[in-house]
């Protein structure tokens, strides 16, 4: 309806609201920085999202973070005040595990990575080297004496990894300097929303600090890689039907754009509107794409559209 014109939402009148809420069966939305930030709701978001599902709305909670098993983000999402359920929950550590089953993947997993993606290999019978701390507490040529690989790794996966350093990185590029080790990645996001002025890298910033060393591409799960959108697809979702809402353009919007969805830009979490605006009016294909459908200050300024239709 919109289709990459950045519309502010709220210059829609009423009926063209009801217009664009009919146009969409199914709605796909990401979650930090749309939903909610570290532990609080964003404000009036719960009450949207349960205001989709009262209309018929098929909803997804489709989540770049890998530092927690669903039954995690199901807890969280219904102690905030959302309505869901497990099988609505696509976050990447349960989408890596689910990936390697599918692949019939019967060697160890060199994870760098935080316990949510570590439980969701347990939980689907992948076994793993541990995850946590990894310091190097002598000279560098004493530590490369005595480093031994595990001849049983057939697969380097990355998520999000607090404890990520210099160790983790040689251990990952010796792993992958056998091409026939898999290279999986959870998500490229670069940095995580916060409340603060604080810049948090994300998973991406490891993603490409082992890329480099290893000379090598990871396979990428999270969006934007249609991986996520392709297997909703195989369980009935129509993309001509289907709204895409995030925070981020890079990932959550170029995976809407790229798949056919609708696509809702809030702008609660990374994405700032001066750059849609920028990316709205240049002549590269690749910044054209990430411009959003329609954005919002945040996804609970939409309670009132709701109440007048």
């Amino acid at each position: 309806m919109y289709r990459s014109s950045a519309t502010y939402l709220k210059s829609l009148s009423k009926a063209k609201f009801k217009e664009f809420l009919d146009s969409f069966d199914t709605v796909l939305t990401d979650c930090d920085g749309v939903l909610w930030i570290d532990q609080d709701a964003l404000p009036g978001s719960p009450q949207v999202m349960n205001k989709f599902r009262e209309l018929g709305k098929q909803i997804y909670y489709v989540t770049n973070n890998s530092t927690k098993i669903r039954e995690d983000f199901l807890n969280k999402a219904n102690n905030l005040g959302f309505k869901a359920t497990k099988d609505e929950i696509q976050c990447t550590s349960f989408l890596a595990a689910d990936y390697l089953k599918n692949l019939g993947f019967k060697k160890k997993v060199y994870l760098i990575a935080s316990e949510g993606l570590a439980k969701e290999m347990e939980l689907a019978g992948i076994d793993h080297l541990p995850i946590g701390k990894d310091e190097m507490n002598t000279d560098l040529g004493t530590y490369l004496s005595t480093l031994r690989q595990d001849p049983n790794v057939g697969a380097v996966v990355i998520g999000f990894d607090e404890h990520f350093n210099y160790c983790k990185m040689i251990k990952a590029a010796n792993y992958l300097n056998n091409p026939e080790c898999l290279f999986i990645a959870t998500n490229t996001d670069e940095r995580y929303p916060s409340k603060t002025d604080i810049v948090l890298p994300g998973s991406g910033s490891i993603v490409r600090a082992v890329e480099t060393c290893a000379e090598r591409q990871a396979v990428i799960l999270g969006k934007p890689s249609s991986y996520i959108a392709e297997s909703l697809i195989k369980r009935g979702l129509n993309p001509a039907r289907t709204l895409m809402i995030g925070d981020r353009c890079n990932t959550d919007i170029l995976l809407g754009t790229r798949n056919g969805f609708q696509t809702l830009l809030v702008l609660s979490g990374i994405t700032k509107l001066n750059e849609v605006e920028a990316w709205k009016v240049s002549n590269k294909p690749e910044e054209l794409e990430l411009v959003p459908d329609l954005y919002v200050d945040k996804l609970g300024d939409l309670i009132e559209y709701f109440d007048a239709c």
